[in-house]
C-alpha cells in the first residue's frame, strides 16, 4: 500500500470480527522473504494491499515496503462509488436541507489538516495530510434548528453508522474529507468521501459517508451499540489513559 502503517479503523473492527485469520507462521515466513530481498518491484504494493486486508495479526505492517493502512469493513465488502455518482445529503432538523455532488463538495472552501490517525487498538499513523470541508461549515449552510443536538452519520455500505454531539461536530478539526496525503481517498480507504474526526479514535471517522442527519439526541453508532464509547476522544475513552498507546 501507499500509506503509512496502521490498523485503519475508519469502520473499525474489534479483534474477533476482523478478516479471515492468517497464520502467524505464514507471516513470519513472509517477513523472512522480505528481509532477504525476495519481494521486489512495483508488484509488491498490490500484493501487500491484498494481503493486509486478510491479516488480523498486524504483521504485514512489519514487511519491508509494507507501510500501508489496514483496511476493514463491517459488511464483508468494500463498496465503491465513482465520484460522478456520489452525493452527500444533509438533512434532519435543519432549515435548508441540501445534497451536494462530489464536484460541489470539493469546490467549497477547503480545510487542511496535518494530524495523526489513532486506532482504538493502539495503532497510530502520524502526520497524515487531510483535505476536506469543515463539518461545521456544512451545518451552517443547512441552518441547524434549536432542537438539533447531535448528528447521525450514515455510510453507503448500508450498515455502518456513527454519531457526534453538535459541539463535537463543530470542532475545527472535524472535516468531511476527500483527499488523503495529496490524493483522492480510495474506495478501500472510505472514499470518495469520508469523515475525519481528528481528536477521536478512528471508528468515529466513518467511511463511505453519504448522510449527515441532524437529530435531537445522540443515536449510538454501529460499534457503540457493541460496547465502544460514544465519546471517543483519544486518551479519554475505551479504557485508555495515554493518547500515545
Amino acid at each position: 500500500m501507499d500509506e503509512p502503517s496502521a490498523i485503519e479503523m475508519g469502520s473499525e473492527t474489534p479483534d474477533d470480527a476482523r478478516g479471515t485469520p492468517v497464520g502467524r507462521r505464514l507471516f513470519l515466513g513472509l517477513l523472512g522473504l522480505g528481509a532477504v530481498g525476495v519481494l521486489t518491484g512495483s508488484s509488491v504494493s498490490n500484493w501487500y494491499q491484498q494481503l493486509a486486508k486478510d491479516d488480523p495479526t498486524g504483521l504485514t505492517a512489519l514487511l519491508p515496503g509494507g507501510g500501508g493502512w489496514r483496511y476493514y469493513t463491517v459488511t464483508g465488502d468494500y463498496p465503491s462509488r465513482a465520484t460522478a455518482d456520489y452525493s452527500l445529503r444533509v438533512s434532519g432538523l435543519v432549515d435548508r436541507p441540501f445534497t451536494l455532488t462530489y464536484d460541489q463538495l470539493t469546490a467549497l472552501p477547503p480545510k487542511l489538516l496535518d494530524r495523526d490517525f489513532q486506532c482504538v487498538t493502539g495503532w497510530r499513523v502520524t502526520g497524515v495530510k487531510w483535505r476536506g470541508v469543515r463539518l461545521a461549515d456544512l451545518l451552517d449552510r443547512a441552518g441547524v434548528q434549536s432542537a438539533g443536538k447531535a448528528l447521525r452519520l450514515t455510510s453507503f455500505d448500508g450498515t455502518y453508522t456513527e454519531s457526534l454531539t453538535m459541539s463535537q461536530a463543530r470542532l475545527d478539526d472535524v472535516i468531511v474529507a476527500y483527499q488523503l496525503d495529496g490524493k483522492p481517498i480510495s474506495s478501500d480507504h472510505g472514499g470518495p468521501v469520508r469523515l475525519y474526526v481528528a481528536p477521536m479514535y478512528g471508528y468515529k471517522s466513518i467511511k463511505w459517508l453519504d448522510g449527515i442527519e441532524v437529530v435531537d439526541k445522540v443515536v449510538p453508532g454501529y460499534w457503540e451499540d457493541r460496547g465502544y464509547d460514544i465519546d471517543a476522544f483519544v486518551g479519554q475513552s475505551n479504557g485508555r489513559n495515554d493518547e500515545h498507546t
